[in-house]
C-alpha cells in the first residue's frame, strides 16, 4: 500500500468501486433522436478518508438508443452512495458506467457539481463514448 504526503492511500482511492450497486431499471424507448436530462440536486456520499459528507448536484444527460432509464430505480441506485465512502471522481465515472451498462445509450454525459468543503468546490465529468484522446488529454 502507497501513502502520498497527504495521507491518502491506494485503499482511500479505492474505496468504494467494489460496493455491490443494485441494477438500473429501464423501459423500451419509443422514439429517436431526444436528449433526456436528470438532476438529483441532493446528491451525498462519504469522503473515504475522513468520514465526513460530500454534498452535490449530480446531472445525467444521455440520448436513449432503444432503453430509457427508469426513474424510480435510479434513484434507489443512487441512494447507495449516501453511506458509501467513495472520492467524488469515482463516483461519477461509476455512474457513467452503470448507466451505459443498463441503457446503451448513444452518448452520454455524466456531471459532479460538488459543494464546496474546505474552500474548495470541484466539478467532474465524464462521457460516453470514451475515447482514446479524451483519455489522454
Amino acid at each position: 500500500m502507497r501513502t502520498q504526503n497527504t495521507g491518502y492511500t491506494d485503499d482511500h482511492a479505492a474505496s468504494g468501486l467494489d460496493h455491490e450497486f443494485p441494477s438500473i431499471d429501464t423501459w423500451a424507448n419509443q422514439f429517436p433522436g431526444y436528449e433526456i436530462l436528470i438532476d438529483d440536486p441532493e446528491f451525498t456520499s462519504i469522503c473515504p478518508k475522513t468520514g465526513l459528507p460530500d454534498f452535490g448536484i449530480l446531472t445525467i444527460r444521455y440520448m436513449p438508443r432503444k432503453e430509457c432509464l427508469e426513474l424510480k430505480s435510479l434513484k434507489e441506485y443512487l441512494f447507495h452512495y449516501r453511506n458509501l465512502g467513495i472520492f467524488q471522481e469515482n463516483i461519477v465515472n461509476q455512474v457513467l458506467n452503470d448507466i451505459v451498462k443498463a441503457t446503451d445509450p448513444v452518448w452520454a454525459v455524466v456531471k459532479g457539481d460538488f459543494r464546496p468543503r474546505g474552500g474548495i468546490s470541484t466539478t467532474v465529468t465524464a462521457t460516453y463514448p470514451r475515447t482514446e484522446e479524451m483519455s489522454r488529454s
